[in-house]
């Protein structure tokens, strides 16, 4: 090659083979020596079930997002394995993995491996690191890596302190404070309500990132369940139209809600039906940020109640208002029961208006148009109320031969809130007919329905 002007490099020696070596080794005069006084078999036996046990953290605040981590080292006698396993707090927002670590032997330098050793295909063995993880390099305070990771050791548990004191002298097991400066806690600030749906709905968007439906009171519900006040009332306007306008206010025991129906009257020029649904009316001049709202005790003959800029004066209410107020004198003062007493004494005399009356602007000459207005009115009342009303009749009908007294009907129909007044329910009755006093309720229950 010198000939022809090529310049070659040095010579080099050839890479030692492993397994040559050993061949060589076992081939050479083998030489005897004293086994150890520890082996295998006597570690087996001495350190079963025997493990060591380092409080440790991984501090990883340098890096963006990084944390202090809690980790438990165990490091086992029985064959000088180690294992990392992770300290999980509730909601802590990790994976629930139970180990960072496996059980395995950890050397103390992964990487002073000579280059020539092919760590592609082969695993290292004892022949290529011989310098391990012993209890020796453990101790509290001291600083380990693994898996480039930066350990510190903070505290161990007893029988791990008198492993170490009696193998190895240490007497200094003093923990270390790991807690630092903690973070200020954010104070959750509730912006104020802007009026927009329910005070309530608006917090849950600012409880959670996903709203919940507001917690209701449970035994409240359950007991004033399906208990309603009924008032009637008219509006409180300076308009000359609103005068005979009159509405029924209906107050739900079980969530504090109101309704408002107003009953078509005909050629009154007005629309019947629902003046307000089912909602939580607060007081007027209170505060958006601290509702008051209106309670049972608001409600009373006399009363005046706003909701949402229309006062309504309430006129009367139904006998189980009047239950209701004679069972809590602490909410309801005397005078409130008296004059409702005294409504409902006027009425059974015939002195008085009905509560939900349904009343004639104008004398009426035709008995057929009389009938049909009255058909008209209740119609749409009946179609919610005519189960409940005709299991009423049959409850008063023990023998069965759908014949009731004029007075019990009458009565019921009071009750349910029948809105009609005395005039048009005599002219009901003698449309349906008598006999002996007594009247067919099946005919004047079915006489609401026909069209």
């Amino acid at each position: 090659m010198a000939s022809e002007g090529i310049e070659l490099n040095e010579t080099e020696t050839i890479p030692t083979d492993p397994y040559t070596e050993r061949r060589k080794q076992k081939a050479a005069v083998r030489s005897s020596t004293t086994p150890s006084t520890f082996d295998k078999t006597r570690q087996f036996l001495e350190m079963d079930r025997k493990v060591l046990r380092f409080f440790c953290v991984w501090d990883d605040r340098e890096s963006m997002f990084g944390e202090m981590r809690p980790y438990i080292l165990q490091y086992y006698l029985v064959d000088d394995t180690i294992e990392v396993r992770e300290q999980h707090s509730p909601n802590d927002g990790r994976d629930p993995f139970p180990l960072m670590l496996r059980r395995q032997k950890l050397p103390k330098d992964r990487s002073n491996v000579g280059s020539t050793f092919p760590a592609i295909c082969l695993e290292m063995s004892d022949d290529e690191i011989t310098d391990w993880y012993t209890p020796r390099d453990f101790a509290v305070g001291k600083t380990i890596v693994i898996l480039s990771r930066r350990f510190l050791i903070y505290d161990c548990d007893c029988f791990t302190q008198d492993f170490l004191r009696k193998n190895f002298g240490l007497t200094d097991f003093t923990p270390i404070d790991i807690a630092g400066k903690q973070s200020e806690k954010i104070k959750q600030e509730v912006p104020p309500y802007n009026g927009f749906g329910s005070m309530d709905d608006s917090l849950q968007s600012c409880l959670s990132l996903i709203p919940q439906p507001p917690k209701k009171d449970f035994m409240k519900m359950l007991e004033n369940d399906n208990k309603v006040l009924r008032f009637a009332a008219t509006l409180d306007s300076v308009r000359a139209e609103d005068k005979n306008r009159r509405f029924i206010i209906s107050y739900r025991l079980a969530d504090d809600m109101m309704t408002i129906y107003e009953p078509l009257v005909r050629n009154s020029g007005v629309m019947g039906g629902k003046f307000l649904q089912r909602t939580r009316v607060c007081k007027p001049g209170c505060p958006l940020d601290q509702p008051v709202f209106y309670e049972p005790q608001d409600f009373y003959i006399g009363a005046v109640v706003e909701v949402f800029r229309h006062r309504f004066s309430i006129t009367d209410a139904d006998e189980y208002v009047l239950k209701y107020m004679q069972q809590r004198p602490d909410l309801f003062p005397e005078s409130h029961v008296r004059a409702l007493q005294e409504k409902h004494l006027r009425k059974a005399d015939g002195s008085g208006e009905e509560a939900a009356g349904v009343t004639r602007t104008q004398p009426y000459k035709d008995k057929d148009a009389l009938l049909d207005d009255v058909r008209t009115q209740l119609k749409r009342w009946c179609s919610a109320a005519k189960n409940s009303l005709l299991q009423s009749f049959q409850e008063i009908d023990k023998d069965r031969s759908g014949l009731i007294k004029v007075g019990d009907l009458k009565v019921t129909c009071r009750r349910a809130s029948l809105p009609i007044d005395e005039q048009l329910m005599d002219v009901l009755l003698a449309e349906c007919g008598h006999h002996s006093g007594l009247i067919d309720y099946v005919k004047f229950q079915s006489f609401f329905s026909q069209d």
